[in-house]
Protein backbone atom coordinates (compact mmCIF):
# COMPACT_ATOMS: atom_id res chain seq x y z
CA UNK A 1 0.00 0.00 0.00
CA UNK A 2 1.38 3.38 -0.99
CA UNK A 3 -1.25 6.07 -0.44
CA UNK A 4 -4.49 6.47 1.44
CA UNK A 5 -6.30 6.88 -1.87
CA UNK A 6 -9.77 6.02 -3.16
CA UNK A 7 -8.26 3.33 -5.40
CA UNK A 8 -6.49 1.65 -2.48
CA UNK A 9 -9.55 1.90 -0.23
CA UNK A 10 -11.77 0.36 -2.91
CA UNK A 11 -9.24 -2.43 -3.53
CA UNK A 12 -9.18 -3.37 0.13
CA UNK A 13 -12.97 -3.14 0.44
CA UNK A 14 -13.29 -5.74 -2.32
CA UNK A 15 -10.81 -8.03 -0.54
CA UNK A 16 -12.68 -7.59 2.76
CA UNK A 17 -16.01 -8.37 1.12
CA UNK A 18 -14.61 -11.45 -0.60
CA UNK A 19 -13.45 -12.75 2.78
CA UNK A 20 -16.62 -11.78 4.65
CA UNK A 21 -14.60 -9.63 7.05
CA UNK A 22 -16.53 -8.55 10.13
CA UNK A 23 -13.76 -6.40 11.62
CA UNK A 24 -10.87 -4.36 10.21
CA UNK A 25 -7.51 -4.17 11.99
CA UNK A 26 -5.34 -1.27 10.86
CA UNK A 27 -1.75 -1.78 12.04
CA UNK A 28 0.99 0.60 10.97
CA UNK A 29 1.41 4.32 10.40
CA UNK A 30 -0.96 7.16 9.60
CA UNK A 31 -1.81 6.35 5.99
CA UNK A 32 -2.40 2.68 6.82
CA UNK A 33 -4.64 3.73 9.70
CA UNK A 34 -6.59 6.26 7.64
CA UNK A 35 -7.09 3.65 4.92
CA UNK A 36 -8.24 1.07 7.46
CA UNK A 37 -10.73 3.48 9.01
CA UNK A 38 -12.14 4.28 5.57
CA UNK A 39 -12.43 0.58 4.67
CA UNK A 40 -14.26 -0.14 7.93
CA UNK A 41 -16.60 2.78 7.22
CA UNK A 42 -17.42 1.45 3.75
CA UNK A 43 -17.89 -2.06 5.14
CA UNK A 44 -19.93 -0.81 8.13
CA UNK A 45 -17.84 -2.95 10.49
CA UNK A 46 -15.76 -2.11 13.60
CA UNK A 47 -12.13 -1.01 13.26
CA UNK A 48 -9.27 -1.70 15.65
CA UNK A 49 -6.28 0.61 15.27
CA UNK A 50 -2.81 -0.62 16.25
CA UNK A 51 -0.21 2.11 15.66
CA UNK A 52 3.35 0.84 15.28
CA UNK A 53 4.70 4.39 15.22
CA UNK A 54 3.53 7.63 16.87
CA UNK A 55 4.00 9.83 13.81
CA UNK A 56 0.49 11.30 13.51
CA UNK A 57 -2.76 11.79 15.40
CA UNK A 58 -4.62 9.47 13.01
CA UNK A 59 -5.19 6.60 15.51
CA UNK A 60 -7.95 8.19 17.61
CA UNK A 61 -9.68 10.49 15.14
CA UNK A 62 -12.92 10.09 13.22
CA UNK A 63 -11.26 11.31 10.05
CA UNK A 64 -9.36 9.86 7.10
CA UNK A 65 -7.10 12.00 4.91
CA UNK A 66 -7.51 11.00 1.27
CA UNK A 67 -4.71 11.55 -1.25
CA UNK A 68 -4.39 10.94 -4.96
CA UNK A 69 -2.35 7.96 -6.04
CA UNK A 70 0.54 10.40 -6.58
CA UNK A 71 0.45 11.62 -2.99
CA UNK A 72 -1.32 14.96 -3.53
CA UNK A 73 -3.89 15.90 -0.88
CA UNK A 74 -7.43 15.45 -2.16
CA UNK A 75 -9.94 15.73 0.69
CA UNK A 76 -10.90 14.88 4.26
CA UNK A 77 -13.30 12.00 4.79
CA UNK A 78 -15.18 12.80 8.01
CA UNK A 79 -16.30 9.55 9.62
CA UNK A 80 -19.43 9.10 11.76
CA UNK A 81 -17.50 7.74 14.76
CA UNK A 82 -14.06 7.27 16.23
CA UNK A 83 -12.23 3.90 16.03
CA UNK A 84 -13.76 1.19 18.19
CA UNK A 85 -10.44 0.35 19.83
CA UNK A 86 -6.93 1.85 19.81
CA UNK A 87 -4.02 -0.24 21.11
CA UNK A 88 -0.62 1.44 21.46
CA UNK A 89 2.41 -0.45 22.77
CA UNK A 90 5.06 2.13 23.60
CA UNK A 91 7.77 -0.55 23.55
CA UNK A 92 6.94 -1.11 19.88
CA UNK A 93 6.86 2.64 19.17
CA UNK A 94 10.29 3.04 20.79
CA UNK A 95 11.81 0.50 18.39
CA UNK A 96 10.87 2.58 15.33
CA UNK A 97 13.24 5.21 13.93
CA UNK A 98 13.10 8.34 16.11
CA UNK A 99 12.17 10.44 13.07
CA UNK A 100 8.63 9.06 13.32
CA UNK A 101 8.16 10.10 16.94
CA UNK A 102 9.52 13.56 16.11
CA UNK A 103 7.18 13.82 13.12
CA UNK A 104 4.31 13.02 15.45
CA UNK A 105 5.40 15.93 17.62
CA UNK A 106 5.17 18.15 14.55
CA UNK A 107 1.61 17.03 13.90
CA UNK A 108 0.72 17.47 17.58
CA UNK A 109 2.45 20.86 17.72
CA UNK A 110 -0.22 22.30 15.45
CA UNK A 111 -3.11 21.19 17.66
CA UNK A 112 -3.14 24.09 20.12
CA UNK A 113 -2.35 26.81 17.59
CA UNK A 114 -5.04 25.69 15.17
CA UNK A 115 -7.61 25.31 17.95
CA UNK A 116 -6.66 28.75 19.28
CA UNK A 117 -7.22 30.25 15.84
CA UNK A 118 -10.64 28.60 15.61
CA UNK A 119 -11.52 29.93 19.06
CA UNK A 120 -10.46 33.45 18.09
CA UNK A 121 -12.49 33.41 14.88
CA UNK A 122 -15.55 31.77 16.50
CA UNK A 123 -16.25 30.03 13.20
CA UNK A 124 -17.95 26.61 13.14
CA UNK A 125 -15.63 23.62 13.26
CA UNK A 126 -15.15 22.80 9.57
CA UNK A 127 -14.53 19.14 10.41
CA UNK A 128 -17.86 18.58 12.09
CA UNK A 129 -19.99 21.51 10.95
CA UNK A 130 -20.51 22.22 14.63
CA UNK A 131 -19.87 25.06 17.02
CA UNK A 132 -16.53 26.77 17.73
CA UNK A 133 -14.16 25.00 20.15
CA UNK A 134 -15.41 24.43 23.67
CA UNK A 135 -13.35 25.25 26.75
CA UNK A 136 -12.57 21.55 27.19
CA UNK A 137 -11.32 21.30 23.60
CA UNK A 138 -8.95 24.22 24.11
CA UNK A 139 -7.77 22.73 27.42
CA UNK A 140 -6.95 19.40 25.72
CA UNK A 141 -5.14 21.20 22.92
CA UNK A 142 -3.13 23.29 25.39
CA UNK A 143 -2.22 20.19 27.40
CA UNK A 144 -0.97 18.61 24.19
CA UNK A 145 1.29 21.61 23.52
CA UNK A 146 2.58 21.88 27.08
CA UNK A 147 3.36 18.15 27.12
CA UNK A 148 5.49 18.51 24.01
CA UNK A 149 7.41 21.46 25.44
CA UNK A 150 8.16 19.57 28.66
CA UNK A 151 8.75 16.06 27.38
CA UNK A 152 9.57 16.38 23.68
CA UNK A 153 13.36 16.50 23.81
CA UNK A 154 13.75 13.91 26.61
CA UNK A 155 11.43 11.57 24.70
CA UNK A 156 13.45 11.98 21.52
CA UNK A 157 16.69 11.21 23.33
CA UNK A 158 15.17 8.11 24.94
CA UNK A 159 13.81 6.71 21.66
CA UNK A 160 17.20 7.26 20.05
CA UNK A 161 18.33 4.62 22.57
CA UNK A 162 15.15 2.57 21.91
CA UNK A 163 14.02 2.77 25.52
CA UNK A 164 10.71 3.78 27.10
CA UNK A 165 10.66 6.47 29.79
CA UNK A 166 7.84 8.53 31.36
CA UNK A 167 8.62 11.25 28.78
CA UNK A 168 8.15 8.75 25.94
CA UNK A 169 4.82 7.68 27.43
CA UNK A 170 3.76 11.32 27.71
CA UNK A 171 4.72 12.21 24.14
CA UNK A 172 3.05 9.12 22.68
CA UNK A 173 -0.12 10.16 24.51
CA UNK A 174 0.23 13.71 23.19
CA UNK A 175 0.93 12.60 19.61
CA UNK A 176 -1.98 10.19 19.44
CA UNK A 177 -4.72 10.86 21.99
CA UNK A 178 -4.38 14.52 22.98
CA UNK A 179 -3.67 15.67 19.44
CA UNK A 180 -6.40 13.47 17.98
CA UNK A 181 -9.05 14.71 20.39
CA UNK A 182 -7.66 18.25 20.27
CA UNK A 183 -7.75 18.78 16.53
CA UNK A 184 -11.07 17.00 16.14
CA UNK A 185 -12.77 19.05 18.86
CA UNK A 186 -10.77 22.24 18.42
CA UNK A 187 -10.61 22.38 14.63
CA UNK A 188 -7.92 22.77 12.00
CA UNK A 189 -6.56 26.01 10.58
CA UNK A 190 -3.42 27.06 8.69
CA UNK A 191 -0.85 24.45 9.73
CA UNK A 192 -2.54 21.55 7.98
CA UNK A 193 -3.55 23.61 4.96
CA UNK A 194 0.10 24.56 4.40
CA UNK A 195 0.96 20.86 4.62
CA UNK A 196 -1.69 20.14 2.01
CA UNK A 197 -0.27 22.89 -0.16
CA UNK A 198 3.22 21.37 -0.03
CA UNK A 199 1.90 18.09 -1.43
CA UNK A 200 1.58 19.71 -4.88
CA UNK A 201 5.40 19.74 -5.05
CA UNK A 202 6.81 16.26 -5.59
CA UNK A 203 10.08 17.27 -3.92
CA UNK A 204 8.27 17.42 -0.57
CA UNK A 205 6.84 13.90 -0.79
CA UNK A 206 9.89 12.40 0.87
CA UNK A 207 9.07 14.27 4.08
CA UNK A 208 6.65 12.97 6.70
CA UNK A 209 3.24 14.51 7.36
CA UNK A 210 4.18 15.97 10.74
CA UNK A 211 7.39 17.47 9.40
CA UNK A 212 5.46 19.53 6.88
CA UNK A 213 2.78 20.38 9.45
CA UNK A 214 5.47 21.76 11.78
CA UNK A 215 6.68 24.23 9.16
CA UNK A 216 3.02 24.93 8.43
CA UNK A 217 2.60 25.95 12.07
CA UNK A 218 5.45 28.45 11.82
CA UNK A 219 3.89 29.79 8.64
CA UNK A 220 0.49 30.11 10.32
CA UNK A 221 1.93 32.01 13.28
CA UNK A 222 3.78 34.40 10.98
CA UNK A 223 0.72 34.94 8.80
CA UNK A 224 -1.44 35.66 11.84
CA UNK A 225 1.04 38.16 13.25
CA UNK A 226 1.49 36.28 16.51
CA UNK A 227 3.75 37.84 19.18
CA UNK A 228 7.48 37.27 18.68
CA UNK A 229 7.82 35.31 21.94
CA UNK A 230 5.21 32.78 20.77
CA UNK A 231 6.81 32.39 17.35
CA UNK A 232 10.25 32.02 18.92
CA UNK A 233 9.02 29.40 21.39
CA UNK A 234 7.71 27.25 18.53
CA UNK A 235 10.83 27.89 16.46
CA UNK A 236 13.15 26.89 19.30
CA UNK A 237 11.13 23.78 20.12
CA UNK A 238 11.22 22.63 16.51
CA UNK A 239 14.96 23.21 16.31
CA UNK A 240 15.57 21.35 19.59
CA UNK A 241 13.87 18.13 18.46
CA UNK A 242 14.80 18.32 14.78
CA UNK A 243 11.55 19.47 13.17
CA UNK A 244 11.69 21.61 10.01
CA UNK A 245 12.16 25.34 10.45
CA UNK A 246 12.91 26.32 6.86
CA UNK A 247 12.00 25.25 3.32
CA UNK A 248 15.17 23.21 2.90
CA UNK A 249 14.03 21.07 5.83
CA UNK A 250 10.85 20.09 3.96
CA UNK A 251 12.74 19.01 0.86
CA UNK A 252 12.82 22.37 -0.91
CA UNK A 253 16.41 23.70 -0.75
CA UNK A 254 15.97 26.20 -3.59
CA UNK A 255 12.30 26.55 -4.54
CA UNK A 256 11.32 29.04 -7.21
CA UNK A 257 8.80 31.81 -6.73
CA UNK A 258 6.48 29.80 -8.95
CA UNK A 259 6.84 26.75 -6.69
CA UNK A 260 5.86 28.62 -3.55
CA UNK A 261 3.03 30.34 -5.41
CA UNK A 262 1.63 26.91 -6.30
CA UNK A 263 1.85 25.90 -2.65
CA UNK A 264 0.11 29.11 -1.55
CA UNK A 265 -2.69 28.66 -4.07
CA UNK A 266 -3.28 25.05 -3.02
CA UNK A 267 -3.15 26.08 0.64
CA UNK A 268 -5.96 28.60 0.11
CA UNK A 269 -8.17 26.46 -2.13
CA UNK A 270 -11.88 26.60 -1.41
CA UNK A 271 -12.77 24.45 1.57
CA UNK A 272 -9.26 24.45 3.06
CA UNK A 273 -9.12 24.85 6.82
CA UNK A 274 -6.85 27.89 6.66
CA UNK A 275 -10.03 29.91 6.11
CA UNK A 276 -10.97 29.19 9.75
CA UNK A 277 -8.87 32.18 10.81
CA UNK A 278 -10.37 35.49 11.93
CA UNK A 279 -9.46 37.45 8.78
CA UNK A 280 -9.70 36.77 5.04
CA UNK A 281 -6.78 34.65 3.83
CA UNK A 282 -5.37 34.93 0.32
CA UNK A 283 -2.62 33.19 -1.59
CA UNK A 284 -0.61 36.41 -1.41
CA UNK A 285 -0.70 36.34 2.41
CA UNK A 286 0.34 32.69 2.56
CA UNK A 287 3.11 33.12 0.00
CA UNK A 288 4.57 36.01 2.00
CA UNK A 289 4.29 34.06 5.27
CA UNK A 290 6.08 31.02 3.82
CA UNK A 291 9.03 33.11 2.69
CA UNK A 292 9.12 34.99 6.01
CA UNK A 293 8.97 31.75 8.04
CA UNK A 294 11.79 30.36 5.89
CA UNK A 295 13.88 33.45 6.60
CA UNK A 296 13.25 33.12 10.36
CA UNK A 297 14.32 29.49 10.28
CA UNK A 298 17.46 30.21 8.29
CA UNK A 299 18.32 33.02 10.67
CA UNK A 300 17.93 30.70 13.66
CA UNK A 301 20.22 28.13 12.08
CA UNK A 302 22.82 30.80 11.34
CA UNK A 303 23.11 31.75 15.02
Amino acid sequence: MGESSDKEINRLVEIAKANNADIIIAAGGGKVIDTGKAVAYEMKVPVVVVPTIAATDAPCSALSVIYTEDGVFERYLVLPKNPDCVLVDTSVVAQAPVEYLVSGMGDALATFWEADTCAKSCKPNVLTGGCPPTLSAIALARLCYDTLLEHGLPAKLAVEKQVVTPSVEAVVEANTLLSGLGFESGGLAGSHSVHNGFTVLEESHGKLHGQKVAFGTLTQLVMEGRPADEVNEVLEFCASVGLPICLEDVGLPSPSREDIRKVAEATTAEGETIHATWFPVTADLVEAAIWAADALGKGHKAK
